[in-house]
């Protein structure tokens, strides 16, 4: 039998009192948070800003593990399977429960297997293109893609990912066709959108604010109901002229379903008043994430909201992935 359930056994067989005093111990040795995502995601670099601050709190070592692929799902299904002592935490998306059940053909995890603990911040994805497509504006593209349905192609992070329902919610309701052309992560999408291997990109507005800012890519427009800190001159798509249009997503903290909810409550706590350190806020601001944390009840009620949202879109766009 499994260390793990050999000491779950014994804490439940010496009864609930020792259980919540083996609770109280912990952490008790270095905690593993997994992102699903690779280095230089946003969701790699939140966690990264905030593992020092909520290590120290807890008087011990978060180490981070990077563990991309599949929109996520890779690393999800291994926190998904770990045991639920609060060693091990997800760091993905809220898309890895919101979206990706409704998309993927098929899923080694289910979004009961993930308990949402806190968001760590909301983001915006940014519809950006390299100077030589000559694209510097939404109605340019859009009158390219009029002209050549297929010809013109986007990068986004992945199949299923931010970007890629961002980009495909703007195609529907504009209908438009453009080729997408999903890379593992948003960072190496963005690499080949600043060589001009693919002209245009739908990518997390944290990885590609400073090469708008600098000059080196065209920002088109970010995904949000508000404007990028890093790069204030690209207008919101619902500016650009797509009404109605909002897609804001968050960057997440889960862990395995099962995991004792006074641990859940622990890292909840901790990780918010990490969040409200002025130097963690600005680190995080400075990356183009806003940090806006909730309880892990409110953090449950506006993942159910939001799946609820993609679903209607993902429904109308007819999106699947094998």
């Amino acid at each position: 039998m499994k260390p793990h359930i050999l000491a779950l056994a014994a804490c439940l067989a010496a009864g609930p009192v020792s259980c919540a005093l083996a609770q109280d111990d912990w952490p008790s040795r270095p905690i593993r948070i997994v992102v699903a995502f690779p280095a230089g995601s946003p969701g790699d670099t939140a966690t990264r800003i905030v593992a020092d601050a909520v290590g120290q709190a807890l008087n011990q070592a978060l180490v981070v593990e990077n563990r991309p692929g599949a929109g996520g799902n890779i690393g999800a299904e291994a926190v998904a399977r770990s045991a639920p002592d609060g060693y091990t935490f997800l760091e993905a998306p809220d898309t890895v429960v919101t979206i990706n059940p409704a998309i993927y053909r098929s899923l080694n995890f289910a979004p009961s297997d993930l308990m949402p603990v806190i968001a760590l911040a909301n983001f915006n994805q940014m519809l950006v293109c390299a100077p030589a497509s000559g694209l510097r504006t939404l109605d340019q593209l859009d009158a390219a893609a009029r002209k050549a349905p297929g010809s013109l192609s986007y990068a986004s992070g992945g199949q299923g990912v931010p970007g890629h329902l961002a980009m495909e919610l703007y195609l529907a309701q504009a209908g438009l066709n453009v080729l997408h052309v999903p890379y593992k992560g948003p960072s190496p999408a963005a690499q080949d959108v600043l060589a001009g291997q693919v002209p245009c990109g739908y990518l997390a507005s944290p990885v590609v604010a400073s090469y708008v800012a600098a000059g080196k890519l065209y920002g088109l427009a970010v995904s949000g109901s508000t404007r990028s800190t890093l790069a204030p001159d690209v207008p919101t798509m619902s500016q650009a002229g797509v009404a109605g249009y909002d897609a804001t997503f968050r960057e997440m903290l889960f862990a395995p379903k099962g995991t004792p909810k006074a641990i859940v409550r622990r890292m909840n706590e901790e990780v918010a008043r990490a969040l409200a350190r002025p130097e963690v806020k600005r680190k995080l601001q400075a990356n183009d994430l806003n940090p806006l944390p909730r309880t892990p009840g409110d953090t449950a009620l506006q993942l159910q909201e939001d799946a609820a949202k993609w679903a209607a879109v993902i429904r109308k766009i007819h999106l699947r992935v094998d």
